[in-house]
């Protein structure tokens, strides 16, 4: 008998359109089938019922291995919840198991086996298979129960097989996730013709479709794409074409109600990236501990930053980030793939609306564990005195960990989020001040996490910034262990913390919370964004400042930079940045002192490059928002025009003519970027634009000089 990829190609009539019923019959007992999806997000419900009935009705398939990165399914009956079924699954291999709690419940009663692994390791192992790799080598997951010293990833005691293994390469410890054969994949998109070439352009997200295609293929299997309608044939722009044909073997037309965008949204351009829809009216928060937390956490945002929010209590602050006015200050991202817009919460999360672009989801665990995020704000369930957060199984819930081990452990600022007690908390706020009318039966910071979702040891080796927020105060991971930095006003440390605790934390000066967080109305969160200090928003690192090589690959860790530092103090409304430009005048002087050139007097730059920052920020008072965008691009210009000069005052090899080459290289840049800084402050204002004129045509003859310095040595 032929093998089955050699018969899948040709349906009825010779075409790849079939019923659902004729999709699933190709499906053999044993089978390892993976899933699209992300809860409702390109879900193939079609095919699934499909499944379902035919198991229903014959027994078969049987003994299935099913996978998933993010789960397919609502909570409560659709998606993947329709296939536990005693008989149907033999073990299941997934990323988050909350949206699919029937599943979770067959496998907690012993009668499957269950791995729970990173979101993003399942996503990039797709790759990995695709590509007929043997396994994937990745830090992620180290310290947590994905390590097999700990469970491996595995849930339940019937469960034994080790897929993830310990092992040392340059000097470093892994973690080797083993790869498997995937005998079918059934996956969604938007149109399709008779080739089986799809399109997904109704679709909120792209996911793994095309890495699950290619995966299937390399060991021989099979491919079912459900998609909402047909195309004639040679109709489908090949720049649209999302799964090539070659690599479908079936497609099934499904019915609207069975295609829905999302479990919530039938369809939305403005998930898809059709149209661009109003900006959202709604009405704010209602002012109780979530929308606390979620401001608290907002504090922690920074201009330009690239941002992840996690399901659940952090969805929150996009709420306040838009009620505040920074939600377009700021690039929100989803692990699913999307990027900018507005995430969007409930049974739509994971699509996001007005959104920037959409990426494959492998790609953007590409982006998160390469560093990419800024910042990222997660829900935590437990935490313990080693500061370990416990996220994917706590009080008989099996969650799982989704992306939240991928996004924790390679994010360098990372708060987490949650009510200090659970079960039953009431709170109220009175003129200003946070009172808790009922307490919470349920402590969540205990001596021990029942499972680690993200280590704190591992954090601390790392030198990671971690926050830990709830309505009544604020704690920090420090290499001491957990410190209580903030507390709300109208709590008593004594009576209303450190009584609902199973430890006891550090405590040395902790700060009141801002008082603007318990007020109604606007915390003018984007004036405060606006008009930080310098020396908040940046700072130098010494530890990277060292110059690139001048010819090949530059490490990232190499290359000085500015880098952001994360919240510390209590907001306020600056109305001068006299004293915030002599503390950055100061870094800058230590770090030029360090190099003695002929000629050169370090001291003096670092003066007119004072003068640069106070003139802007002079600008910046005069013209407010308007003028900002001056100040932002003057200070790109000083670090372009800093970086050039820094590099000819660090090497004294540098020939004369070498130095006289940077030296018109930052004369250069600082002409280009004064050109633009002209322009913006015309649109700021008059005066703005008087004192950036004027302070640009000091600029151009500070350069001048100094490009005729390095021309004469």
């Amino acid at each position: 008998m032929p093998e089955r990829h050699q018969i899948a190609f040709y349906g009825k009539g010779g075409t790849k359109i079939v019923s659902g019923a004729e999709a699933v019959a190709m499906i053999r007992s044993g089978d390892t089938v993976a899933f699209s999806g992300f809860v409702g997000i390109g879900t193939p419900e079609a095919v699934i019922c499909a499944l379902e009935k035919r198991f229903l009705e014959t027994g078969e398939p049987s003994n299935l291995t099913l996978v998933f990165a993010a789960a397919p399914g609502d909570g409560k009956d659709k998606g993947l919840n329709r296939l536990a079924h005693d008989g149907l699954v033999k073990r299941l291999i997934g990323g988050h198991f909350k949206p699919v709690p029937k599943l979770a419940k067959l496998a907690a009663s012993g009668k499957c086996e269950i791995y729970n692994l990173p979101l993003g390791v399942i996503s990039h192992l797709y790759r990995e298979i695709a590509g007929r790799k043997p396994w994937l080598i990745s830090k992620v997951g180290l310290g947590t129960f994905v390590d097999p010293r700990n469970s491996g990833g595995k849930m339940n005691s019937n469960t034994t097989e080790d897929l993830v293994e310990m092992v040392e390469t340059h000097g470093e410890e892994r973690l080797l996730y083993n790869a498997f054969p995937i005998d079918v994949v059934i996956l969604r998109g938007t149109t399709a013709d008779p080739s089986g070439n799809v399109t997904m352009e109704k679709e909120a997200a792209t996911l793994d479709n095309l890495s699950l295609a290619m995966a299937a293929k390399a060991g021989g299997g099979i491919v079912i794409v459900q998609v909402e309608g047909i195309a004639p044939a040679g109709s489908l722009h090949s720049r649209d074409i999302a799964i090539p044909g070659h690599l479908v073997d079936r497609v099934v037309v499904a019915q609207p109600e069975d295609h829905m965008q999302t479990y919530a949204t039938h369809y939305s351009g403005a998930f898809s990236g059709e149209f661009r829809a109003p900006p959202d009216s709604a009405a704010s928060m209602k002012l109780d501990e979530r929308k606390i937390i979620a401001r608290r956490c907002a504090f922690e945002l920074r201009m330009g930053g690239v941002v992840n929010l996690g399901i659940g209590m952090p969805e929150g602050i996009a709420a306040v980030a838009a009620e505040e006015g920074i939600i377009d200050k700021i690039t929100l991202t989803t692990e699913s793939g999307t990027i900018g817009g507005t995430p969007q919460t409930g049974m739509d999360f994971g699509a996001a609306k007005n959104l920037e672009s959409i990426i494959d989801q492998n790609q953007m665990f590409d982006l998160i564990d390469g560093g990419g995020l800024s910042f990222a704000c997660l829900s935590f369930a437990q935490v313990d005195a080693q500061c370990n957060v416990n996220a994917s199984r706590f009080g008989g819930i099996l969650a799982g960990a989704g992306g939240f081990i991928n996004i924790s452990q390679n994010t360098r600022h990372v708060a987490f989020c949650g009510k200090f007690t659970d079960g039953g908390l009431r709170i109220e706020i009175r003129d200003g001040k946070l009172a808790i009318l009922q307490e919470g039966r349920q402590a969540k910071f205990i001596k021990e996490v029942e499972q680690i979702t993200f280590s704190g040891e591992i954090a601390r080796e790392t030198h990671q910034s971690v926050l830990y927020v709830t309505e009544r105060c604020v704690f920090s991971l420090i290499p001491e262990g957990l410190e209580l930095i903030e507390v709300a006003p109208g709590i008593d440390i004594e009576r209303d913390i450190l009584a609902h605790m199973e430890f006891r934390p550090i405590i040395r000066q902790p700060r009141e919370m801002a008082a603007v967080i318990f007020a109604d109305g606007p915390m003018n969160l984007d004036q405060l964004l606006l008009e930080r200090m310098l020396s908040e928003r940046i700072e130098f690192d010494a530890e990277r400042s060292t110059r690139p090589p001048a010819i090949g690959w530059t490490p990232a860790s190499s290359i000085p930079r500015l880098v952001t530092p994360s919240f510390e103090e209590k907001p306020t409304m600056p109305t001068s940045q006299t004293s915030d430009i002599q503390t950055l005048t100061n870094q800058i002087n230590e770090m030029l002192t360090k190099f003695n050139m002929p000629g050169v007097d370090p001291a003096a730059l670092v003066r007119e490059q004072a003068r640069n920052i106070e003139a802007v920020a002079q600008a910046t008072q005069l013209a407010n928002k308007g003028a900002y965008g001056v100040a932002e691009k003057q200070l790109e210009l000083f670090r372009a025009a800093s970086s050039q000069l820094l590099m000819m005052f660090e090497d004294a090899a540098l020939a004369p003519k070498e130095r006289s080459e940077l030296a018109k290289q930052a004369y250069e840049v600082a002409l280009n970027g004064s050109r633009e800084i002209t322009s913006m402050a015309v649109k700021a204002s008059e005066n703005a634009f008087a004192i950036t004129r004027k302070r640009m045509t000091e600029i151009f003859e500070q350069f001048r000089k100094a490009a005729t310095i390095g021309k004469d040595t």
